[in-house]
């Protein structure tokens, strides 16, 4: 997973820092903060995903593609800070296939 793919930051670090600004001046946490994915339509890679949510409470919807070539997975999740939110999308972005929206 490239999250610099049309992202104007030159690393990685430099991506998370400046969405970590922008969660803090955005939002009133803890809240419920909604994750959007894509990923190839594959079981193992849905269950990847939601270990990576063990332990929060949350509730999700997927949605495939029309042609089943991807499903489309929003998760809503109770995050306490920006750091949770940061750390959640760090841990997602190390499966292989999924896209951060």
């Amino acid at each position: 997973m490239d999250i610099l793919q049309g992202n104007q930051h030159a690393s990685p670090e430099d991506f998370y820092k400046s969405l970590r600004e922008k969660l803090e001046g955005h939002h009133d946490f803890p809240e419920d903060y909604l994750f959007k994915f894509i990923i190839p339509t594959d079981q193992a890679k849905l269950t990847e995903i939601y270990r990576v949510f063990d332990g929060i409470k949350f509730t999700l919807g997927n949605r495939e593609s029309k042609n089943g070539k991807y499903t489309a997975c929003n998760i809503n999740a109770f995050v306490l800070d920006a750091d949770q939110v940061v750390n959640i999308y760090k841990e997602v972005a190390k499966i292989e296939g999924v896209i951060l929206l």
